[in-house]
């Protein structure tokens, strides 16, 4: 086996023999330097490339030769019993003649300290991004690498890449301890190196090449290996915006447009923007357009463009698709500087089971259960997250905290809230699990949403999180002292869902369907709302918002300016899908651009001029937005008139701020002589009017101003009669 014999301060046989054939758990006892049973230093290589090594010191003079002792490149010297230790590298030969020089991984001392390692092994590291990944660093004056992977059943992880010609023998992690992290100092390998986690399972057996969990950068899809970036590191000019946001948000015009970065806007030839170029159109557009915010679906790496970015397996990485991390860092800031906020969703709920991903990621269900019942979800064939094991909470939670503070991310909408929530979410029979209760509520999830949206108060005020969670699930957006999520905004999918389905009736039925246009004020004060349009209303068949509506083309594009007229008018924050606002036509397709030539058509840049001045209005105006969150907010004038089709109502902001009136005519036809009550008599003014010509409507309107009785009508104190234009929301406002 050896081509000499063996020295007496060598290894044992079996631990190279453990060296050679990548098995060994505890390279870091076998390789490096170390202090032989007889007391003499001895220097261990694993070279398998190299026909010869030999050892310098710091300043490159030649120590000595090191012995080959197996032929498949084990090195071994003794250096005498009073050598100290000292900096040293290692000059290769190989059979050609060919040399280099590299810098033992071996020789280094651990990196994480103590109070790491025991976060870390608690499940408590809540910035555990500052530890696990790869981050770049200098060790006793070598510039390199430290990695660091959580991995607790494996008898072996190694880093992989071109720097070791992806040998999982050459590089073989430290463990540390309890904690089930590996870790090594790999000197050399700078940013840009492509890298992956080769692990041997505990029974031996090879997993599949894993990319880093906390991974900051990662190969542009199909590929998958992660890149060495380490945490931004950014230049920020957004003070400013930064302190301005801790203002309570629910007395803020929140106005949200949701984009899917690879499909708003594309180049003329069809290819996808990168992040600077999609930056200044979208401050340009969003700008002009008057929306507060923008919402990009998720950023997240993920290895399915069909996914929409709903099946991530970089939580700390965004996606390559558009550019490197500092350039979607660059956005966010060139946004803030422009005014305008930032979401993106994040989804803690699922993860897919792509081989180098998550799932089995130590040759055990790490990450997901064990039990399918709890672990895979048959919805979208993806793995759920184990809740309740505290290290994959905390490697969640750290994902949220690093969004938002180190991209100065503003809100996570949090995707699938309701399939944590239940244990039995889209499960028949006995597909599911109890908790210990023996009830379906999923406890441990339960307790890592209120543990993360506590983390996210603490660490990033300021910040919100928005639930999307479409069930009556009480509290979601109640604070954590008074027993909620702690969630600061719920999506309103009951609203979405009631008031689509009225909209999508013929105007002759609706006075049969009234009831759900109005039944969302029963429950409109239970949580902090955001109204949403989202992607999820235009694909998969459901048709694109203009063409859910019913009619004629001139009835479904008033239809949708009376629709959004509504929307705006009503108790919540707004949110709307891309392509809505100037109708698109066709369904959303990932795939390519949304449709901007309609806007050539002037009914559809009618509907986007008519969005523009909503979002004008809703900012502008405080009764239609300081109190979307509390009751005394919103009043009806008449929600009850079901052969007309119409519904009044009156908007209120804090004391002193002018009331809005909003009444709409979802029926194909001019009303003369509308009266309705309203709450103080005088001049008032129509503020917007769904049915202008601008809009692409008739042009029905009631000029500058009209004039209110003394009369008591509908409980107000004093009464309007005006023309309703068909199909049309009005607002008004008293001069």
């Amino acid at each position: 086996m050896t081509e000499t014999a063996m020295p007496p301060t060598a290894p044992a046989a079996g631990e190279i023999d453990a060296i050679l054939r990548g098995t060994h758990g505890d390279p870091f006892r076998v390789l490096g330097p170390h202090q032989a049973e007889n007391g003499s230093m001895v220097i261990n290589v694993f070279a398998p490339d190299a026909a010869e090594v030999e050892l310098l010191d710091d300043k490159g003079t030649a120590v000595t030769k090191l012995e080959r002792i197996h032929p498949e490149g084990f090195f071994h010297a003794a250096l005498g019993m009073d050598r100290k230790p000292f900096a040293y590298r290692l000059l290769c030969r190989s059979t050609q003649e060919h040399e280099w020089e590299r810098i033992d991984p071996y020789a280094f001392a651990p990196v994480l300290g103590d109070m790491d390692e025991y976060l870390l092994a608690e499940g408590r590291h809540e910035e555990l991004y500052t530890r696990l990944g790869a981050h770049p660093a200098r060790i006793d004056g070598q510039d390199g690498t430290v990695f660091a992977v959580w991995a607790p059943n494996a008898r072996r992880v190694s880093v992989v890449g071109n720097f070791n010609a992806w040998d999982g023998r050459r590089n073989p992690m430290r463990r540390r301890g309890a904690s089930g992290v590996w870790e090594i100092f790999l000197p050399g390998v700078s940013k840009g190196e492509l890298y992956k986690y080769e692990i041997l399972d505990a029974y031996g057996q090879l997993q599949p090449m894993k990319a880093d969990p906390v991974g900051f950068r990662a190969q542009l899809p199909p590929e998958t290996a992660s890149i060495v970036e380490g945490p931004i590191s950014y230049e920020w000019t957004d003070a400013g915006w930064m302190e301005a946001r801790r203002a309570d948000q629910r007395e803020k015009p929140v106005s949200i447009y949701e984009m899917h970065l690879g499909s708003w806007r594309r180049s003329g030839d069809g290819e996808m923007l990168g992040y600077e170029a999609l930056a200044d159109q979208i401050i340009d557009y969003v700008g002009e357009m008057g929306f507060t915010h923008v919402e990009f679906l998720p950023v997240s790496e993920h290895p399915f463009s069909g996914s929409w970015g709903y099946q991530p397996v970089g939580l700390y990485a965004p996606t390559s698709r558009f550019g490197e991390p500092k350039a979607f860092a660059s956005m966010v800031d060139a946004l803030h500087n422009a005014g305008i906020g930032v979401i993106v969703d994040w989804v803690p709920a699922h993860f897919p089971a792509d081989a180098h991903g998550l799932g089995r990621f130590d040759g055990t269900a790490l990450y997901e259960h064990e039990d399918p019942r709890q672990g895979f979800h048959r919805d979208w064939n993806t793995l759920v997250y184990n809740f309740g094991r505290q290290e994959v909470a905390n490697f969640l939670r750290g994902s949220a905290l690093y969004w938002l503070k180190e991209f100065h991310v503003d809100a996570l909408r949090v995707d699938a809230v309701a399939s944590m929530l239940y244990l039995d979410y889209s499960r028949e029979g006995d597909d599911w699990v109890p908790n210990r209760y023996g009830g379906r509520e999923n406890l441990d999830a339960i307790d890592f949403l209120k543990g993360t949206n506590a983390a996210v108060q603490r660490y990033v005020p300021g910040t919100l999180t928005i639930a999307e969670e479409s069930t009556a699930w009480p509290g979601v957006s109640r604070p954590l002292d008074e027993d909620g999520l702690g969630f600061d905004f719920k999506w309103n999918m009951g609203w979405m869902h009631d008031t689509l389905s009225y909209m999508a009736e013929d105007p002759v039925n609706r006075k049969y369907h009234h009831h759900h246009m109005t039944f969302g004020l029963h429950y409109a004060f239970s949580e902090n709302f955001v109204l949403p349009l989202s992607h999820d209303e235009v694909v998969h068949g459901k048709g694109s918002m203009l063409n859910k509506m019913p009619g004629d083309r001139w009835q479904k594009f008033a239809n949708l300016r009376a629709y959004y007229g509504f929307m705006w008018g009503h108790p919540g924050k707004k949110l709307l899908f891309m392509g809505g606002e100037f109708g698109q036509e066709r369904e959303w397709n990932h795939d390519v651009s949304l449709d901007w030539h309609l806007l050539e058509q002037p009914d559809h840049a009618g509907l986007q001029r008519l969005v523009r001045d909503l979002n004008s209005l809703y900012c502008e105006a405080p009764g239609l937005h300081e109190r979307d969150c509390v009751p005394e907010g919103f009043e009806w004038i008449e929600g009850g008139d079901t052969e007309n089709n119409a519904f009044s109502f009156v908007r209120r902001g804090h004391a002193g701020t002018p009331p809005v009136v909003v009444i709409c005519n979802m029926a194909p036809v001019v009303r003369e002589g509308f009266s309705f009550g309203v709450p103080q008599s005088g001049a008032w003014r129509e503020r917007l009017n769904t049915d202008c010509a601008d809009y692409g409507g008739s042009g029905v309107t009631n000029g500058e101003g009209v004039t209110a009785r003394d009369t008591e009508m509908h409980g107000q104190p004093a009464s309007l009669t005006l023309t309703l234009p068909p199909l049309a929301t009005l607002f008004l406002i008293p001069e």
